[in-house]
């Protein structure tokens, strides 16, 4: 079955804590209450692709417990098909996220039944998808595969390399897009060297979030900074795979890449005002508003 968007990544359930600061090493804090919602960075991008009208399916996996049917159900409630969401023996994926008073997130991912996705499931994902968009909480060979196979079957294919990691020279010059923050850029390219030089690492495009600044579009034909919604943020949990979802979706509407990142730097601010990760994602109409 076709979609616009196909997501290989990771699903997990949130647990949130709200604390009046991080814990130093060796350090307890006192938190408020735990609050559990559905997360993942690949379940993330696919809910806020799938809430903003696109057609879009999650290559996952996820435990027999009842944080995976927390996942499934979210992702059939946005929309997203799920039908190669595996289900499987180890425990579904954790986040253990920690919430200070300014929105800001400290998260520790527990990858549980994310590192069953074996790259031998990809290739036949991909038939009939417009983009197909890989993120990093997934066995590396699995993320790698994916853009070979994309580039393989004429799909444009999205890397938010995020958590980063070390990725192969062939993957970089294969990739169509790169998103990075501009944290995942400095640790690509070294302290110290401007973004723009992402390009010489091969992918046709890059895009570098900047936060509340926006993001930045770098293309053979130059570099376009693009400016964020100026909001009062409440959680930031989630904002970046807002921010692919949306890139995503509007790539496979066929938007330029710097019309996408203008939607997607909206998606972001919006859902920073708002607690959680899936549940913070707006709808294509409330996008239209703001």
């Amino acid at each position: 079955m076709a979609c616009d968007v196909l997501v290989v990544g990771s699903a997990n359930a949130d647990l949130v804590v709200p604390a009046e600061r991080r814990p130093g090493p060796g350090e307890t804090v006192l938190g408020g209450d735990t609050v559990v919602s559905p997360g993942g960075k690949g379940a993330n991008t696919a809910v806020a692709a799938a809430r903003l009208g696109a057609g879009v399916a999650l290559l996952g996996a996820v435990g027999e417990d009842p944080y995976g049917d927390l996942l499934l159900d979210s992702l059939r409630d946005a929309g997203v098909r799920t039908d190669l969401v595996r289900r499987v023996a180890r425990p579904t994926g954790i986040a253990y996220i920690t919430v200070t008073p300014d929105g800001e997130n400290s998260i520790l991912v527990s990858p549980g039944a994310n590192t069953a996705l074996e790259p031998s499931v990809v290739d036949s994902a991909l038939d009939g998808a417009k983009v197909v968009v890989a993120s990093m909480e997934i066995p590396l060979a699995t993320v790698e595969r994916t853009v070979a196979a994309a580039a393989e079957k004429g799909v444009c294919s999205l890397l938010n390399l995020s958590p980063v990691a070390a990725v192969s020279a062939e993957t970089l010059a294969a990739l169509d897009v790169l998103l990075v923050n501009e944290h995942e850029a400095a640790w690509l390219l070294g302290d110290g060297v401007p973004p723009e030089r992402l390009l010489d690492l091969g992918p046709s495009a890059a895009v570098v979030t900047l936060g509340a600044r926006g993001a930045l579009v770098l293309t053979g034909d130059g570099a376009t900074e693009v400016a964020a919604p100026k909001v009062t943020p409440v959680d930031t949990t989630g904002a970046g795979d807002g921010f692919a979802g949306a890139l995503a979706a509007a790539i496979a509407e066929g938007k330029h890449l710097e019309t996408a990142a203008r939607r997607a730097a909206q998606v972001a601010a919006i859902s920073v005002t708002r607690p959680g990760a899936q549940p913070s994602y707006p709808t294509a109409a409330e996008v239209a508003g703001s």
